[in-house]
């Protein structure tokens, strides 16, 4: 039993963009795993201070990237299959995939719309958390708390709040390395450089889920247009 006519060609474009689909799910899990080991962020989110380690919730979007670029190319690559084979149980199994990832997706869009700005207020509550305990000269973890600044302003290329007292003008040449009285004041504020690192990141993530639902659109009407060819194909 072998389909014909338009359903034959619904057959390769369901095969070709399940072929993108694959291509699509090695992508995000190189893309995953970049970010999860990309310089600026593990500098930062390794960071430990009087106990507490930096707040890791953009390795959650992170790990939730891994585990859907590894699905991807598992789906993806059944769905080849089951087209190249014409085969309803296939595709079956290849739909439901699709819907409950589809699910998984908006869910997950959903989540990281509302926590957009949750990552970066985190990780400046950490920050300031140090910022403060560097200034006080009766805290125990001073010390320690300039080492975790000199982390932020080297990895950011940044120097303090946007909003630093006299005090810390003072001491920033031992804060802000390699910066001179006259840089520090032109620096850019370490919140405003958390920011726009996060935003960066976020977005490229959001843009490969879009993409990624757009082809699972499509995938799951070529799936759907095909079992039925294939059910209504008389057999020989």
């Amino acid at each position: 039993m072998a389909v014909t006519g338009c359903t034959k060609c619904i057959k390769y474009m369901l095969f070709f963009f399940n072929f993108i689909f694959w291509l699509a799910g090695g992508v995000i899990l190189g893309v995953a795993l970049w970010l999860r080991h990309d310089n600026q962020t593990s500098s930062l989110l390794v960071l430990k201070f009087e106990g507490h380690q930096a707040p890791g919730t953009f390795y959650i979007s992170v790990y939730i990237l891994i585990a859907v670029g590894a699905v991807m190319m598992f789906v993806g690559f059944l769905g080849c299959y089951g087209a190249i084979q014409e085969s309803q149980c296939l595709l079956g199994t290849f739909f439901f995939f699709l819907v409950v990832f589809f699910a998984c997706e908006v869910a997950a869009g959903i989540w990281g719309y509302t926590n957009r700005n949750t990552i970066a207020k985190e990780l400046i509550n950490f920050y300031d958390s140090a910022y403060n305990k560097a200034f006080d000269a009766s805290s125990p973890s001073k010390e320690s708390a300039v080492k975790i600044l000199e982390v932020f302003h080297t990895t950011l290329d940044c120097c303090g709040k946007g909003d630093d007292s006299p005090l810390f003008a003072q001491i920033a040449s031992s804060v802000c390395p390699q910066k001179s009285a006259e840089s520090v004041r032109q620096s850019q504020s370490c919140h405003v450089r958390m920011i726009e690192l996060f935003s960066e990141k976020l977005y490229l993530i959001g843009l490969a889920s879009l993409v990624v639902a757009v082809i699972m659109i499509f995938e799951m009407i070529f799936t759907m247009v095909l079992c039925c060819g294939i059910r209504n194909t008389p057999v020989y």
